[in-house]
């Protein structure tokens, strides 16, 4: 695949936010995210809108998200914080010389690095743009944007606002995203904390220093496949909560995991709505925290799948409004004592075995990521260097469906596949 840079700029917002010197602190959900850029990419296959139509409504709809044209600095305390400048959003359009179908497919993932512009260290733009044309009329759209500025709900908002601008040209109904960070972390009056944050979002982060190379894969999961697993659960339970069943029990198999050992799952969990009063789902920022489901691999192995969605369930349910306001009391004190609280993340080429990262994007809906031209036909997470991640995305080729993005260690992918479809007996039953 031979691609061409044809064009690169910084593209800043039609309108300007407030003063050039505006400074934003970063929320401790802020400062508890991954410390560096994340990458989505869609496909549309033609037609689809120009250059011209994209980088316009982009330049519009900037205008209501000037945290993402900003820059990350220090204010007078050394905190770091969001400066509101205008500075812009790089934008890079490419030429590619094949055809969109013969380079991207569900397994296609190999190239594409090509798709997206480098966000290694050094980079000031909090989100990038790369607008890859193929011959075919085909169209790539790779956005990477800093964790720092944003969580998946917050990107999602902000994806499906500049479809609508570039679908709509001149509507100006477009629904103003929530941008106070500083009203959702308030601490009570008499701030208490009731749960061992130390040890929990700000535990250091310890695996086998065996390092495996991890390869990626997805697998799609049929509309037909999510009925007969939720069928499994009497009482019944969402498609999230089957699917991250089914592969915990399929993964644990695959890696070889020895009976005795325990393995856990670090499930993102959005609070927007878990905290009351809620926080608006249009709030621009970072608001997840982490739920941790955990079980011996024997139990897990012979659990049903009803069993198994109920200790997920159970995990998921604790990261609730006590929990929630906890945290945020826990980090006011630790700031009054002066306290740093650094962020836990797990290093580029590390295995999480026996254990699992999920992060869903069920929530998102890719109808609404429409140019004007239809919904995507594609859409990919760039190469995981981190064995034991999995990403849910809405299938984009078949409503209802879901495809999974993985990466597992070369050595395991072949036991995964056969697998991975197959649903054992035991597993039917409270």
């Amino acid at each position: 695949m031979a691609t061409e840079i044809t064009c690169t700029s910084l593209l800043k917002p039609a309108t300007s936010f407030q003063s050039s010197d505006t400074l934003i602190p970063l929320t401790i959900f802020d400062r508890v995210a991954f410390p560096g850029h994340v990458a989505s990419i869609f496909a549309f296959q033609s037609p689809t809108p120009s250059n011209k139509q994209l980088k316009h409504g982009l330049s519009q709809v900037l205008s209501y998200f000037p945290h993402l044209a900003g820059r990350l600095t220090l204010d007078s305390k050394h905190q770091l914080c969001i400066a509101l400048n205008n500075a812009g959003v790089r934008v890079v359009e490419v030429r590619v010389s094949s055809s969109l179908c013969k380079n991207i497919s569900l397994e296609g993932t190999k190239n594409l690095k090509e798709l997206y512009p480098s966000f290694d260290e050094g980079i000031e733009e909090l989100m990038q743009v790369q607008l890859n044309r193929y011959i075919c009329g085909g169209l790539v759209i790779a956005l990477t944007n800093h964790h720092f500025v944003g969580d998946g709900q917050s990107i999602s908002n902000f994806c499906s606002a500049w479809a609508q601008t570039v679908r709509t040209p001149g509507m100006h109904a477009l629904a103003t995203p929530f941008l106070d960070r500083g009203a959702i972390v308030v601490p009570r009056k008499i701030p208490m904390t009731s749960f061992d944050h130390a040890n929990i979002e700000f535990k250091k982060l310890e695996f086998d220093s065996h390092r495996n190379e991890a390869q990626n894969l997805t697998v799609h999961f049929s509309v037909d496949f999510i009925s007969d697993l939720k069928a499994l659960v009497p009482g019944g339970c969402t498609k999230f909560e089957c699917l991250l069943a089914h592969l915990w029990k399929k993964i644990t198999v695959a890696r070889g995991v020895k009976e005795t050992d325990f393995t856990e799952i670090r499930i993102a969990v959005n609070c927007r709505g878990r905290v009351k009063p809620a926080v608006p789902l249009n709030f621009f920022g970072n608001m997840v925290l982490w739920a941790y489901p955990r079980l011996c691999v024997k139990d897990l192995l012979t659990l049903s799948y009803a069993q198994v969605v109920i200790v997920i369930r159970k995990a998921v349910a604790q990261v609730d409004d006590t929990y929630i306001k906890s945290f945020i009391d826990y980090c006011a004190i630790a700031s009054e004592k002066g306290e740093q609280l650094s962020t836990t993340y797990v290093a580029p080429g590390t295995s999480l075995s026996p254990h699992l990262e999920i992060n869903s994007w069920l929530g998102f809906h890719f109808s609404d990521l429409d140019f004007g031209f239809g919904p995507p036909s594609a859409f990919f997470q760039p190469n995981e260097p981190i064995e034991g991640t999995i990403e849910f995305s809405p299938s984009c080729k078949e409503r209802g469906g879901v495809d999974v993005f993985l990466a597992l260690s070369e050595d395991r992918i072949d036991l995964f596949r056969q697998i991975c479809y197959s649903i054992e007996e035991s597993a039917v039953g409270v």
